[in-house]
């Protein structure tokens, strides 16, 4: 098959006429409650698809594929697409959208409910997604704290959670996802992707973002749930000195005092200036 012929059985979806065509054609309108906004630029789905370093044959986990944009490109990368979506009404329409790709598997559901194991099997595999920004965190968190086989996680965000996710200690922006996203990945800003890429256009600046999970976590830990607390409690009270942030955030006074001295650090250090070692070395003085 040519260029010429494919792009007559499959458009490229990720076009302004194309698009629009899709959601008249379905009465589709973007639903803000969902965070919808349709991605209209080929590049960035390229980009996204390149940052995944996806070959034929890899398995792909997509998070909301939407009316397929991103699914085509992963699909015609030659990945075997599992893709995951909430909204009731796109199953149907990605049927047509994405008829001809026996590559493509389209689960109704919410990501955060799914029984992941189940619908991906054993072995690794990649995550790629265009993930509603106000549930970003809270999806990436879930994927990641479930000590999932992935091995690659790819998807586009809003540029201020992004700088967030890289940020290094001593910034105003390091916190906990900071440290949590540094934890189990190494996370790089790959893509800017300005608002005139989507349908309707966003307010907000966009990046892709690609996390290569870490085979094992970037600092071990003696009790994971210990070092998560100690982080929250840390950045739970950000104006507070570290000693007075983990009192606040549950931990006793004599526990606190004898923990900081143990891990030899300074009681009066804010939260934001501890690396994932030093954080590491606190939540241990408290097992």
């Amino acid at each position: 098959m040519n260029e010429e012929e494919k792009e007559v059985l499959h458009p490229t979806i990720a076009n302004r006429d194309v698009t629009l065509h899709i959601l008249k054609a379905f009465g589709l309108h973007t639903s803000k409650k969902l965070g919808q906004n349709f991605l209209i630029d080929k590049n960035i789905v390229d980009g996204i698809v390149a940052a995944a370093g996806v070959q034929p044959g890899d398995r792909v986990l997509e998070i909301g594929p939407g009316i397929g944009t991103l699914t085509q490109g992963l699909a015609e990368a030659g990945a075997e697409v599992t893709a995951v979506e909430l909204d009731k009404k796109l199953p149907a329409v990605l049927a047509e959208t994405l008829k001809g790709y026996d590559n493509v598997r389209i689960v109704p559901g919410d990501i955060l409910k799914v029984n992941i194991p189940e619908i991906m099997g054993p072995g690794p595999f990649k995550v790629a997604a265009n993930l509603p920004y106000y549930i970003t965190t809270p999806i990436l968190m879930a994927l990641l704290e479930q000590h999932l086989p992935i091995t690659q996680l790819v998807t586009m965000v809003q540029k201020e959670v992004a700088d967030r996710m890289v940020a290094q200690p001593g910034s105003k922006i390091y916190g906990a996802l900071s440290v949590a996203v540094q934890y189990y990945t190494e996370p790089e800003i790959v893509l800017d992707v300005p608002p005139r890429s989507f349908i309707p256009a966003p307010e907000v600046m966009s990046v892709v973002i690609a996390c290569k999970v870490r085979e094992t976590p970037a600092v071990v830990v003696r009790d994971e749930k210990t070092f998560f607390r100690v982080v929250k409690a840390a950045f739970g009270q950000r104006r507070k000195t570290l000693a007075n942030a983990l009192k606040g955030g549950g931990f006793p006074k004599e526990q606190v005092r004898d923990a900081l001295e143990h891990a030899s650090i300074d009681p009066t250090r804010r939260g934001e200036t501890l690396s994932l070692e030093e954080f590491g070395r606190l939540s241990d003085a408290f097992c």
